[in-house]
């Protein structure tokens, strides 16, 4: 059998990085519009997040200031991350067009939903940790402020942490991905899943007391969540797995 013309492959090379560099500059591109829309309202957008704390900190007290450049800078940084949060959809989109092509038919079909299941419970996680994980985090943290001492924090500390918090309740969301993910490539089967029931559940709490702030509504709040999630995996492993394999083998 011939040898594939060496022109030939350096086309199609140069086809996939041509079409590489418009799927970035579009992503990209999209990051940078929503972004422009939001720097009007960047300060708006902080007080948003600040809200949990601020709303329970005692009366007079108020987050600061310790850098020239922060009251500057803070808000810009978190309206970039707001606009990385809103884009990704576009972002996604432009990495599925890119990378779909080279998949078989079986491979799509479950490749798609995890895609977009892995989207939707990293947006889950997010909201969880600030409607209710950070709130409970910050009445506890409020109470336990000893006598004398004024909690004011740092307005750039508070991002990094608030936004550590999503980042991290955001991965901790996609354990059903993780769970059929491993399972597509044969890490495990449906028995191992529901027979690791007991580790799952040792595993959430000790990720949940690693991630959370020191109380234990917060470790709760997102130990129970990653065990109801971990149910969901075996759930959909069960639905989604054997179809895809019988399709290929067929």
């Amino acid at each position: 059998m011939a040898a594939p013309e060496p022109e030939g492959l350096e086309q199609g090379l140069f086809a996939h990085l041509i079409e590489l560099r418009s799927r970035l500059i579009k992503a990209i591109l999209a990051i940078v519009v929503v972004l422009a829309a939001l720097v009007p309202f960047a300060n708006r957008l902080y007080a948003l997040l600040a809200e949990p704390l601020v709303s329970r900190l005692p009366q007079g007290a108020h987050l600061i200031a310790t850098e020239v450049t922060s009251p500057f800078i803070t808000p810009l940084k978190l309206a970039f991350y707001t606009a990385l949060f809103i884009a990704m959809p576009v972002v996604l989109y432009q990495l599925w067009s890119f990378v779909s092509p080279g998949l078989y038919k079986h491979e799509q079909r479950l490749a798609r939903p995890l895609l977009i299941a892995a989207l939707v419970l990293f947006y889950v996680g997010g909201a969880f940790a600030y409607f209710l994980v950070l709130p409970a985090a910050f009445r506890f943290l409020t109470a336990v402020t000893p006598q004398g001492v004024e909690m004011m924090t740092d307005i750039t500390h508070y991002l990094d942490f608030v936004m550590l918090m999503f980042f991290a309740f955001g991965l901790c969301f996609e354990v059903p991905v993780a769970v059929v993910i491993l399972a597509a490539v044969g890490v495990v089967d449906l028995d191992k899943l529901r027979k690791g029931r007991r580790y799952a559940l040792v595993g959430a709490f000790a990720i949940a007391a690693v991630v959370t702030p020191p109380d234990i509504t917060s470790m709760i709040m997102l130990a129970i969540p990653m065990c109801l999630l971990y149910e969901m995996g075996v759930l959909a492993v069960r639905w989604l797995i054997k179809p895809a394999t019988a399709e290929a083998s067929s």
